[in-house]
């Protein structure tokens, strides 16, 4: 059967004969493959299967008549037992460890029937329980702690009672952890009509004596039930949630025990998400049925029922699946209980002969779409196995947010789909309703969501997007009072005109490697959007194209610090010489003389049709300036520059020349020159 096909839990049958002729069996406890049972005639029968070795121990102590084992507890490592045996003169309790060969009578604890034993996980070995808690039939709660070496309990505590309402304590759990160099207990203890916490820092016994002067904290449910029971979820030794098993349904919850979680009244810093399944719900043709025993795992509360073990989501609250067993024909009550093996992983159920093992196979591989039929989408999200399975989630978001006309929250989500919907079909899906801004934004979340493996496809949803962009820009100009648009700025910041150029840019520039250059500048140049293909033309380093935009602008300074970049190329100072000195011959003399790499002799022509065309006052004098600097400072002895420099020289003498004998042509025709030069005869 393939894993979508398999069941989730699966029942085996382990041990046929398990009470192994003395009597039948009343009590069973499980850890790390361990099996402890107690039976009617008052033996403990100890099954470990990772050894593969059985061990009968009588706790009657060959007594005759009724001594039956009335309940029996094994820690999560295997190696110790706690059980309590029910005979005519009363109650005692054994302790037993999984090295010796018969068990110990816990003397202080004689009389006391112990319904319930919370283990410290976190601090138990093989060698010592270390602190146990022990629930009893008249509402007490001991201490104790038993040490392998020392064969007897090294102490017994009373550390509380229940005295408002004094009821059996039918479950106990413990969960520890660590506050700094500080210990915190969190203690759940059950009876058939309420749930109790505790919780403190310290020891056990410092912890329970604060309830002393201050309030209980407890859940109180109506309806009746003999066997109340609490479980907790253990996953990596840390209880994740819990569940009891109360007369008005399974009350559970999630358990945070996190040192952030710091108050130390009640347990509403560590349960969360409490709810309450009703056995209602159970579909159940007699509503009066209450479960008899019950287990918790990961995501499913397994539910003894009559002879059957009914399979509940604990999230979605709903049956998934029903167990039934192969009794032997020696069984009369059927099956009795539940228990579960935390450490490993297993669920056994148990009739008066047999034990039954009850498997789970990934039992979380549906639990996305749980999640999913219930709308908690990022819970969903996080139990997805698989590409499938998350765009499964993305498009159920999205669907949503579109039928809803959230067309903006819906692109990002059609986004993430990569295999249940073609980007064709969500493409269209914008096209079909005219929203074109909703379309950009899909094709740009997608962007972010494609891997770089996908140059084509990066490549032409880019340049659909370029156009989207474009078109937005234009629709933006053509609306009402749009010659107001590109210089109005509003009181909340710049206008959608602005904002979206300004996003245009951006955009520009995060993907000028993936942009085909050449249809992305003819783009630009079709909707007349020069300033931003000069943009992008520098972002590509097309520089010619930039330099060139700017001379057309008159915009000299801008364009010479454009070929000031270290990775212009040089020949562009020579190509756009000639304009740029007769546009601006100050800053393009500057500009040459802080460049470092200029070959003179090859900005000669433009200097030389610079000086030959006419010019205001003084503006010759900048070619001159240039060409002084560079035989002067750069001791250049090109012939060229010199002879350029020369006839520059001449033709300024010339011009003083000429503009002498005008002088004195002047003055003669005025009768002045006898007043400047009186001795001349």
């Amino acid at each position: 059967m393939d894993a979508v096909g398999r069941r989730l839990f699966s029942v085996d049958p382990l041990e046929r004969h398990a009470a192994k002729g003395h009597g039948v069996i009343t009590s069973m406890s499980a850890g790390n493959d361990v099996i402890l049972l107690g039976t009617s005639k008052g033996w403990l029968i100890r099954h470990d299967f990772g050894l593969g070795d059985t061990q009968d121990l009588d706790l009657g102590g060959g007594r005759s008549g009724d001594q039956a084992v009335h309940r029996v507890f094994v820690d999560p490592g295997g190696s110790h037992c706690i059980a309590t045996v029910l005979h005519p003169a009363g109650a005692e309790t054994y302790y037993m460890h999984s090295k010796w060969p018969r068990p110990k009578l816990l003397s202080r604890l004689k009389g006391l029937i112990v319904n319930a034993v919370a283990w410290n996980r976190q601090l138990i070995t093989e060698a010592s329980t270390k602190e146990v808690i022990l629930g009893t039939e008249n509402g007490q709660i001991y201490e104790t702690a038993v040490d392998e070496v020392e064969k007897r309990e090294k102490y017994v505590k009373q550390l509380f009672e229940l005295t408002e309402l004094r009821e059996a304590i039918t479950g106990l759990q413990m969960e520890t952890a660590s506050v700094g160099n500080a210990t915190r207990y969190y203690v759940m203890a059950v009876t058939p009509t309420r749930l109790y916490s505790f919780t403190g820092i310290g020891s056990l016994e410092v912890v329970f004596a604060s309830y002393f002067d201050r309030a209980i904290h407890f859940m109180e449910l109506p309806g009746e039930i003999p066997n109340s029971e609490l479980h907790f979820f253990i996953k990596q030794r840390r209880a994740k949630h819990f569940g009891w098993l109360s007369g008005a349904g399974i009350y559970h919850g999630d358990l945070n025990f996190g040192a952030q979680h710091s108050s130390v009244t009640g347990d509403e810093n560590f349960v969360e998400n409490k709810g309450l399944l009703d056995y209602s719900k159970l579909g159940e043709l007699d509503e009066g049925i209450k479960p008899r025993s019950f287990a918790v795992s990961e995501y499913h509360f397994l539910l003894l029922i009559g002879d059957k073990v009914k399979v509940v989501n604990r999230i979605s609250q709903e049956a998934v699946e029903e167990l039934t067993f192969d009794h032997n024909s020696e069984s009369s009550k059927g099956i009795i209980g539940l228990c579960s093996d935390a450490t490993a992983g297993l669920f056994y159920a148990y009739d008066e002969n047999s034990i039954f093992q009850v498997s789970v196979h990934d039992e979380g591989r549906d639990m996305w779409q749980v999640y999913l039929d219930m709308k908690e989408y990022a819970s969903a999200l996080s139990h997805c196995r698989n590409p499938s399975q998350r765009d499964q989630v993305y498009l159920v978001q999205a669907d949503l947010a579109f039928s809803s006309k959230d067309y903006y929250r819906a692109a990002s989500f059609y986004a993430k789909i990569n295999y249940v919907l073609s980007f064709e079909e969500i493409s269209l899906k914008f096209i079909t309703v005219g929203e074109q801004d909703a379309l950009r934004t899909f094709l740009l979340r997608k962007l972010d969501n494609l891997m770089k493996d996908d140059k084509s496809q990066i490549t032409m949803i880019s340049t659909w997007a370029t156009e989207l962009y474009l078109d937005k820009i234009n629709r933006l100009l053509l609306e009402d009072d749009t010659s107001k648009i590109a210089n109005t700025v509003s009181d909340q910041g710049m206008s959608e005109y602005q904002s979206i150029v300004k996003e245009f840019r951006a955009f520009l520039s995060d993907n000028k490697d993936v942009l085909d250059e050449a249809t992305t500048m003819r783009l630009l140049e079709s909707y007349g959007r020069v300033e931003e293909l000069v943009y992008f033309a520098g972002l590509k380093e097309k520089y010619e194209i930039v330099v060139h935009h700017y001379i057309q602008q008159g915009e000299a300074k801008r364009a010479l610090e454009v070929l000031q970049r270290r990775n212009v190329p040089i020949d562009l100072q020579y190509k756009f010489a000639p304009d740029l000195i007769s546009l601006d011959a100050y800053e393009t003399v500057e500009s040459w003389m802080n460049t470092g790499n200029l070959n003179p002799r090859k900005l000669i022509p433009a200097m030389m049709r610079y000086a030959s065309e006419p010019h205001a006052k003084n503006e010759t004098h900048e070619v001159i300036k240039y060409l002084e600097f560079c035989v002067k400072k750069l001791h250049n002895e090109d012939s060229g520059v010199h002879n350029l420099l020369l006839s520059l020289y001449a033709k300024q003498v010339c011009l003083i020349i000429s503009f002498l004998f005008d002088m004195i042509l002047f003055l003669i025709m005025e009768d002045r020159f006898f007043f400047l030069f009186p001795f001349c005869p």
